[in-house]
């Protein structure tokens, strides 16, 4: 925890500055009372400003900032759950200046282990002091207290015991990367239609009669990325933005922050079950690599596919395998000669390399290593529906749905059961560059692997299914789009109300996907944050959109490629110039379950929270059995 005078300071001047500001954006177009009434309010405004300074001056020279405690106040864990033990002190001090106590005892009698003291962490001019891989064994509360050159610098953990009875066997956690409420509303009007406004059919989670909302905001800002959510529900732990595994500290290196054990390692460690991670993005992506990944940059990919290897989870199937080949090989992203293929190989791992491959390899296999693109693999608009130079290079790309099927396969060979985690991560690839109808037939895509965990489930109630996902987007569906609709002006196309009417799309082969997304009168969806672009009320066929391009000052600005399309509308940006892309949105994630355990799903709950009902599910964190 840190002092709150440096952020008393820093707001109060930010709150002087904002005045000044202010000040200066009076103009002449002022009207006549607010001119009259501008040398009194200047002179009000100065007299703030200068009580303002003296206060923060007077907060800056009177305390000092507290130095800070890694896990953070109000964390939450599992007793016998390894962490990484970090205090960081705010000035160099010497390694007898400062004392640990743990609910009134040294920290080493707590923990059964000494710790490292650090002089200059980082020729940063301030030192540091870190246990590796700490624990606590006995559930309570901890009140942890640093005391350093006169200061006291205070934390409070919760840490609760593990189940001593499994209530499940398997856990399958499926996780729709930007998964909204109108990606589902969308896949459910796509896949099933819709008639006199009844729905013709329900998708797999629609009768999941455990349901919450979940919070997802990180350790440094209310707006999330999928690495650090993600994280929270492998860890039980809070992060950063771009973080996984670790708390985000003050270390230089981004391998060196405090780690947090992941789910995939408290297995390992106390379970003899088997894991696996499916993704359709590149593995190394930030969702699938959270199952075991420890970085404060979630573009470390080469150093991810590392501690996949050392983590080993029975199952790996995705896209990324430019990150598995040495450098010398064609598509190579490593910046060495590793070859983690061939290493995955040697310890035992059938490979498959496109959707033959993977369906003759899981039936026998212990172990399965599925790498199907060398970047993230290509979407069910692309594969199934267009057929296009998009999947010209790997053409043979497995579904997603092939690739849950067979992990299951595989993972339920084993007599002590698995947790499996399910991404469909071109929910989100799609939905940043505002290509809703890629992101919906994805949606689609996920929502079958589901229908094909219930169907695992009905054979084996013992498995407990969890569907969420890690942020949302600000996605919305307003009406219909209707070419019938007379003019040229695409705005005036837009059906809302009653005018909506109902959209026309076709499943002829009835294989759940419409034939076409374009059709005469579709959904009117849209996003509520973008930068600046044409938007042509149509679905792209040509490729996924790519809304903006970078221009010679370095901003991003409306891709003139899509400027001439008929009835092409300019929509000036919402977000900074910086991103070329809609961005994730704060709002609530939610999370539906089913299966044994299930009901500890409900209300509200906090994305650290998921961890533990996964870990009490399968009353993970005892000791291993021989």
């Amino acid at each position: 925890m840190k002092s709150s005078a440096p952020r008393a300071l820093t707001g109060l001047k930010l709150r002087v500055k904002a005045i000044g500001k202010k000040q200066a954006a009076y103009s002449a177009a002022d009207t006549a009372n607010e001119a009259s009434a501008s040398k009194p309010r200047r002179l009000a405004i100065v007299k703030a400003a200068g009580a303002l300074l003296l206060t923060a001056f007077a907060l800056a020279a009177t305390s000092a900032s507290a130095d800070t405690i890694y896990p953070i106040d109000r964390a939450s864990m599992i007793a016998n759950g390894r962490f990484d033990f970090k205090v960081e002190f705010d000035k160099p001090i010497k390694s007898g200046d400062f004392t640990i106590l743990i609910n009134g005892k040294s920290y080493d009698r707590v923990f059964g282990k000494k710790g490292e003291f650090i002089a200059d962490e980082d020729n940063l001019g301030a030192s540091s002091f870190v246990v590796k891989e700490a624990f606590i064994k006995e559930a309570g509360a901890y009140a942890v207290e640093v005391k350093a050159l006169g200061k006291t610098t205070k934390v409070n953990w919760s840490v609760y015991a593990p189940q001593n009875r499994p209530k499940a066997k398997n856990v399958i956690l499926f996780i729709g990367d930007g998964l909204s409420v109108a990606h589902r509303t969308g896949a459910r009007i796509l896949s099933k239609g819709v008639s006199e406004g009844k729905l013709n059919g329900r998708l797999a989670t629609d009768d999941f009669p455990y349901m919450a909302f979940i919070g997802t905001s990180g350790t440094d800002s209310i707006a999330t990325d999928s690495a650090n959510s993600m994280s929270a529900y492998m860890t039980g732990h809070k992060s950063g933005v771009n973080a996984m595994g670790v708390y985000v500290s003050r270390a230089k290196d981004s391998l060196n922050h405090p780690r947090q054990e992941t789910l995939g390692e408290l297995i390992r460690r106390t379970s003899n079950k088997s894991f696996g991670v499916v993704s359709d993005a590149e593995i190394e992506d930030a969702t699938p690599a959270a199952v075991v990944a420890h970085t404060r940059r979630r573009a470390d990919k080469s150093e991810i596919v590392g501690m996949f290897y050392d983590a080993k989870p029975d199952v790996i199937l995705g896209g990324g395998s430019a990150y598995f080949l040495p450098k010398s090989t064609i598509g190579s992203k490593r910046k060495d000669e590793i070859d983690y293929i061939e290493r995955f190989k040697s310890a035992g791992y059938a490979l498959a390399i496109d959707a033959d491959s993977l369906k003759k390899a899981a039936p026998k296999a212990n172990r399965l290593l599925g790498l199907f693109h060398t970047e993230n693999m290509n979407g069910v608009i692309d594969r199934k529906i267009l057929k296009n130079d998009a999947i010209k290079n790997f053409p043979n790309q497995p579904d997603l749905t092939e690739m849950t099927a067979a992990a299951l396969e595989v993972l339920s060979k084993n007599k002590e059961g698995f947790f499996l985690m399910v991404e469909g991560a071109l929910i989100d690839k799609a939905t940043h560059p505002l290509d809703w109808e890629r992101a919906v037939y994805d949606t689609i895509m996920f929502d079958k692997c589901v229908e094909i965990a219930k169907a695992f489930a009905k054979q084996r109630p013992d498995t407990l299914i969890i569907v969420t996902g890690d942020h949302t987007h600000g996605i919305s569906i307003i009406g219909t789009i209707d070419d019938a609709k007379a003019g040229e002006d695409m705005r005036e196309k837009v059906g809302v109300y009653a005018d909506a009417g109902f959209p026309n799309y076709e499943d002829k082969n009835k294989d759940g996907y419409p034939d076409t997304p374009a059709v005469s009168k579709r959904l009117a969806v849209f996003i509520n944050n973008f930068p600046d672009h044409y938007e042509t009320f149509r679905p792209k066929l040509d490729g996924q959109f790519t809304p903006a391009i970078k221009n010679e000052k370095g901003e991003y600005i409306a891709n003139e490629a899509y400027k001439n399309a008929r009835g092409a509308v300019f929509r000036e940006g919402n977000i900074p110039r910086s991103n070329d892309t809609g961005v994730h949105s704060v709002d609530d994630m939610i999370v539906q379950a089913y299966g044994p355990g299930a009901e500890a799903i409900r209300g509200y709950m906090d994305n650290t929270e998921l961890f533990r009902v996964i870990a009490d599910a399968l009353a993970l964190g005892n000791e291993k059995k021989k």
